[in-house]
């Protein structure tokens, strides 16, 4: 079965004893949890770590506008853009200075490659991921339905445990990077 945010809120709503929804729009209190704390959840989520499946670069497009103070340009963020990783520019994907303000990034470069978290399709999301989401909502969706604090506690333990186990198995998908520019090694030449 595809993952969608409607598969996704099912299960979690399965895991805490509740029904599952056919729609979002069905009107039942199931129903209106899943709808109003799915976004958040999920964003907050991807945020947290820097997912690989979640990851992007691109160069981004420079406004007319400049900023008022402190750097010479200003940079539109992507629609789908979370959080920013690192910046870079001459094909690099990190090393600029760099500052968000007001959706925008500022910086004096006068080309800028963002390194940076997105939004991702649910059917794009790993097993390991998909499972930390579904015990997270279910940790959030618990008192809402089932006014459990005990059991939703038992639920957030059990997220953080699935969330932590994610990211271990995400951080094995790359190379390790090895220190750069680091003073004290520099030191010794």
């Amino acid at each position: 079965m595809a993952l969608s945010a409607l598969v996704l809120c099912s299960r979690a709503l399965l895991k805490i004893g509740a029904q599952p929804v056919a729609s979002f729009d069905e009107g039942t209190a199931e129903a209106e949890v899943a709808v109003n704390l799915y976004p958040s959840v999920r964003d907050a989520l991807l945020s947290a770590h820097p997912w690989s499946f979640a990851s992007g670069q691109m160069e981004l497009p420079r406004l007319l506008d400049t900023p008022h103070a402190d750097y010479r340009y200003a940079y539109q963020l992507p629609a789908d853009f979370l959080r920013a990783l690192s910046a870079g520019a001459g094909g690099s994907g990190r090393g600029l200075n760099y500052r968000l303000h007001e959706r925008r990034l500022h910086t004096d470069a006068d080309r800028v490659t963002l390194t940076y978290l997105f939004q991702p399709s649910e059917s794009e999301f790993p097993p390991f991921f998909a499972s930390a989401l579904v015990t997270r909502l279910a940790a959030e969706f618990c008192i809402p339905l089932t006014e459990s604090t005990s059991r939703a506690e038992l639920l957030h333990r059990l997220a953080e445990n699935e969330f932590r186990s994610a990211r271990l198995t995400d951080s094995q998908q790359d190379t390790v990077r090895a220190l750069e520019d680091f003073p004290l090694i520099t030191a010794r030449g």
